[in-house]
């Protein structure tokens, strides 16, 4: 097997969670009551759900339990912690199937997830929920479909809810939000599609943080992003918004607020093989004044003529996104997730000047359809030890910081 090829970091341990290592983009840390600390990890695809590990010795992580989905033709892709309670998202193929939506889980004995209630999502129109957020106990912030939403275009399916769930066993919706002009009777008209690269305009990372409980900080895919203002959820309203959809190949991914800076990292997700949607960056984005959001610059990429024939996707994906728990906080380092270019950690202190100070690109799984590593999703916990997952095979890759 070839060499992973690492800088400022320590491979600890890698599992590929028995077999089923195709990972989506949902990491989170639970500390048990009984102390162990256990990471929950959504699954890419089906068969299976979701995996919990224990990592209290990251050297060795050990699956404590795998789970299958509802059904097959289904994938979770995006789960969150808080306390005890777990909040999953599903999401199918097509429209109007069953069993999408929001499910909640009582994991107060990591072995044993009981379910506690689940939040219907399906509709004519509906292919679920494609990402969950869920840090405060109350309210699980989503992009999602419904039963009475129809779209302009079929790409545009999923909006942003706000469910409340301060009773776990009864959640309700509490508010919603879509991009005008995205469902039929809207007085706005459709919106301008991308000539080439039309992803649809669709919310995907749906951010609410304690520092600012009346701020969403919200990614549309081909719309842009947006800093919206949630202090009533009945009717979330845009403060502000920046879109660079076109000229650049679309896909808002997740926006990061760095609130000490008043600064947001957004990055645009790569979604096409072989850098055809090149290309595919996380920028930095002046918000000291919310209503007029001003990029000031990117991180800087692996080489283009380097990681582009490599095999499988090549460009931004996630961020490890500064959620509240047994997570690390800063607004000077950022660890993002770039498939084949794999984890980079870039240091922003000089946010006009993001500097690449350290990153770990594995070698090619056993058994992925693709001729590289394909690092999908992150999360640090609050010692800097570092998770990543692979999106196709590799499983779950245990790493330190040595910086």
């Amino acid at each position: 097997m070839a060499a992973s090829e690492i800088h400022n970091m320590t491979l600890l341990s890698e599992d590929n969670l028995v077999g089923f290592g195709g990972m989506g983009e949902g990491i989170s840390m639970q500390v048990a009551g009984d102390g162990r600390r256990i990471l929950w990890l959504a699954h890419e695809s089906a068969p299976k759900n979701f995996t919990g590990v224990d990592v209290t010795n990251p050297k060795s992580p050990k699956v404590i339990i795998q789970t299958d989905l509802p059904v097959m033709e289904m994938r979770s892709n995006s789960l969150e912690v808080t306390g005890d309670i777990m909040a999953v998202a599903y999401q199918t193929p097509g429209v109007n199937m069953e069993k999408v939506g929001v499910e909640l889980f009582d994991i107060a004995t990591p072995e044993n997830p009981k379910s506690i209630s689940f939040f219907d999502c399906s509709g004519p129109h509906s292919r679920g929920v494609h990402q969950v957020w869920f840090v405060d106990g109350e309210y699980v912030h989503c992009a999602s479909g419904s039963n009475d939403f129809v779209p302009t275009n079929p790409n545009d399916d999923q909006f942003y809810r706000c469910i409340d769930v301060r009773d776990p066993s009864n959640p309700i919706e509490a508010g919603r939000w879509w991009y005008p002009g995205t469902r039929e009777g809207d007085e706005a008209p459709p919106p301008t599609r991308h000539p080439v690269f039309d992803s649809g305009f669709r919310a995907h990372n749906t951010n609410v943080y304690p520092e600012r409980p009346d701020r969403l900080y919200l990614a549309y895919l081909d719309g842009g992003s947006f800093i919206m203002d949630i202090s009533n959820k009945a009717e979330p309203k845009v403060i502000g918004e920046w879109n660079p959809h076109p000229p650049y190949p679309g896909f808002a991914h997740t926006v990061l607020p760095l609130f000490s800076k008043d600064i947001l990292i957004i990055t645009d997700e790569c979604v096409r093989d072989d850098g055809v949607d090149w290309p595919k960056l996380a920028w930095v984005v002046d918000a000291r004044q919310e209503d007029n959001l001003i990029p000031i610059g990117t991180f800087p990429m692996p080489p283009l003529d380097d990681f582009r024939g490599r095999g499988g996707r090549f460009g931004a994906h996630n961020t490890h996104e500064n959620r509240p728990g047994p997570s690390f906080q800063s607004d000077d380092l950022i660890f993002g997730t770039f498939f084949n270019g794999g984890l980079r950690v870039f240091d922003v202190s000089n946010p006009y000047q993001p500097k690449e100070v350290a990153y770990f690109v594995p070698p090619k799984p056993d058994n992925s359809p693709v001729a590289t590593a394909q690092i999908n999703d992150v999360y640090v916990d609050e010692n800097r030890t570092v998770y990543c997952v692979d999106r196709h095979a590799g499983g779950l890759y245990c790493l330190e910081l040595n910086i």
